[in-house]
């Protein structure tokens, strides 16, 4: 299906939906506000989503910030909702997801904005690492940058990276020798199964929507973050399923068994069922294996160690970091 073909986003008032085509092969869907002119440039915001979400997770954002000023965009990233030009297939070409490349793209699509740079660059989940990563590597571009939910360590030490690389793996492993045996989801997010486990879940793809955003919310009263001793296999079993899975449950399983009743989804204003449609239909449409390829490039040793080649750099721009107290992602 074709992106003209598909139903308009249900979208607040001052906010807008269209497609850019820009440099490196993608046509990008974007949402922006504040993007008239009459009163001469605007300062671009750009906001970048995590997974599994859409540029749809901005709409309330884009709103805020069109007020105050600002020309705000927020892009479905590679792989995903509406951006098209991406090979999304498990044995397609992931490592066009790498971070640098998902810089590139950003790059690009600032440059097919008209723009020659960025006031501020703000990154959920895992559009923080990209963020981070545009921040470092170009800040001529991108002149201020927020973080949220997933803080930035920097670059990987060129003295040191294959050594963390393989004691990330070593300690993954350990987690499957366990009682009970575990998972970590960034491997499981980067094996062949995770795509069919979770756009045919059991449960249907809107529950499994449902439990899983609220699992990871501070809904769910037993999120009670608190810092790891070390990052080894008996300190990460003590994260909560959604992170660390039982090593023989789909995401889905791992997730439903926290699915909430409906006084709870009744309650949720953060996220009401005609907000949660969108995502289910986006995501019904087109599955997560684009937005799964991201995985693969993070747990890749090669992919690791190209990243070690900016050992020397670090974020000079100003920057702030934003985490929920609630939230596991700040911590794991």
């Amino acid at each position: 299906m074709t992106s003209y073909a598909l139903p308009p986003l249900p979208l607040p008032d001052g906010v807008r939906s269209r497609q850019l085509n820009i440099s490196t092969g993608l046509n990008v869907h974007l949402l922006e506000a504040g993007h008239d002119t009459a009163g001469g440039v605007k300062p671009l915001v750009l906001l970048l989503h995590g997974f599994p979400e859409l540029a749809f997770s901005w709409r309330h954002q884009l709103v805020a910030l069109a007020q105050a000023g600002f020309h705000v965009v927020a892009p479905d990233l590679r792989g995903c909702g509406r951006t098209t030009g991406s090979d999304d297939r498990y044995e397609g070409d992931w490592r066009a997801s790498h971070l640098l490349n998902m810089v590139d793209d950003t790059l690009a699509l600032v440059q097919a904005l008209g723009y020659s740079h960025v006031h501020m660059l703000v990154g959920h989940d895992f559009g923080s690492p990209v963020s981070a990563w545009c921040a470092l590597t170009r800040p001529d571009v991108f002149r201020s940058v927020v973080l949220m939910s997933a803080p930035f360590g920097g670059p990987p030490d060129a003295a040191t990276a294959a050594q963390v690389h393989d004691h990330l793996t070593r300690e993954v492993e350990a987690l499957k020798q366990l009682d009970p045996p575990r998972l970590h989801y960034h491997w499981y997010y980067a094996g062949p199964q995770a795509n069919d486990d979770m756009w045919h879940a059991p449960q249907g793809l809107h529950a499994f929507m449902r439990a899983y955003y609220h699992v990871k919310s501070a809904d769910w009263a037993p999120n009670k973050p608190h810092t790891l001793k070390a990052w080894t296999a008996q300190e990460l079993a003590l994260l909560p399923h959604y992170y660390v899975m039982p090593l023989h449950q789909t995401m889905a399983q791992a997730v439903a068994e926290f699915m909430p009743d409906e006084a709870a989804v009744a309650a949720c204003q953060w996220l009401p069922d005609s907000d949660l449609a969108v995502y289910w239909q986006e995501y019904t449409r087109r599955g997560y294996q684009g937005g799964l390829q991201w995985y693969r490039c993070g747990v890749d040793r090669a992919s690791f160690m190209a990243l070690a080649e900016f050992s020397a750099q670090a974020i000079t721009v100003p920057s702030a970091f934003i985490g929920g107290a609630a939230d596991w992602g700040v911590l794991q």
